[in-house]
């Protein structure tokens, strides 16, 4: 969870031709598949696979991130840009230190992630609902251990099952003081 502070600031609004001041807020935040969820049944798009949201789209997030009760619409016009490197940074953070090589000869998929795709990897999975109110990089950690654990061992290619069974002949060769 991220708490951020929204200092105190006065906005000018124009239908009525006056000025407001918008005190201090803290806002909790929780960059989960639950906040997807409800950014996605608005905008009708994958939060994922979308690189350039724009700022109503990305307010928009941030108001789906809040889990602070009660919370002013206007406040999430006093923004600033250090509340959103913040965010920006919370969103980005791993939140672990599980770490995964990368197969390069595997082709990436490039398929469209949702809130229900990942909701369906976790029942797949067997993860229980109550964490779609993780932090998601640490949900999609999980997601993929799991499915490392349930996925075929990857097949040698003829090279590799050479060398492997040279490795093998020469360990035996010396362990039994032969010339095989």
């Amino acid at each position: 969870m991220l708490t951020i502070v929204v200092p105190e600031r006065e906005l000018y609004m124009s239908e009525s031709n006056t000025f407001i001041t918008v005190r201090e807020h803290k806002l909790k935040l929780e960059h989960s598949l639950m906040s997807i969820y409800k950014w996605e049944s608005k905008w009708h798009k994958s939060f994922i696979n979308t690189t350039d949201k724009s700022v109503d789209e990305t307010v928009h997030y941030i108001k789906c991130m809040t889990i602070t009760q009660n919370v002013d619409a206007l406040v999430y016009k006093c923004l600033t840009a250090e509340n959103f490197r913040l965010i920006n940074d919370y969103i980005n953070d791993p939140m672990t230190a599980t770490t995964f090589s990368d197969d390069h000869n595997q082709k990436k998929n490039r398929k469209i992630i949702t809130a229900e795709v990942i909701y369906a990897r976790m029942l797949m999975a067997g993860i229980p609902l109550e964490c779609e109110k993780w932090h998601l990089n640490k949900l999609l950690t999980l997601l993929r251990v799991c499915e490392s654990y349930q996925s075929p061992p990857k097949k040698m290619n003829r090279n590799e099952m050479i060398s492997q069974r040279k490795a093998l002949n020469a360990a035996r060769r010396k362990k039994y003081n032969s010339k095989g």
